[in-house]
C-alpha cells in the first residue's frame, strides 16, 4: 500500500536553489502529525535539496508581476513549490 507525503516550500525567489523561507509538511502515512513550519530549521534549505532526497516536484507558482504600487506587498509568499513522495507501507 502506498501513501502520499506532501512538502510545500516557499523559496526566496523563483529558482529552485533559492533559500527556503517557509514550509509545511503533510504526512499521509500517519507516521507524523501534519504541522506547518513548526521547527526552527526547514526540512530542506532549497528545493534542489528536496529533489536530491527523492521528492518529486509537482507544481510551482505561476510567475506574475505585482500591479504597479504593490511591488512590496507581503500579504503572501510568492514562490510556492509543491513536492510529493510516495511511501510504501508494510502489508
Amino acid at each position: 500500500m502506498r501513501r502520499q507525503k506532501v512538502l510545500v516550500l516557499y523559496l526566496a525567489n523563483s529558482a529552485l536553489d533559492a533559500p527556503t523561507i517557509a514550509w509545511a509538511v503533510y504526512d499521509g502515512t500517519g507516521a507524523t502529525l501534519p504541522m506547518a513550519g513548526d521547527n526552527d530549521e526547514p526540512p530542506y534549505r532549497t528545493g534542489v535539496e528536496a529533489l536530491k532526497d527523492g521528492w518529486r516536484l509537482i507544481q510551482a507558482s505561476q510567475l506574475l508581476p505585482h500591479p504597479r504600487g504593490e511591488e512590496f506587498d507581503l500579504a503572501y509568499f510568492k514562490y510556492e513549490f509543491l513536492f510529493e513522495q510516495l511511501v510504501e507501507l508494510g502489508a
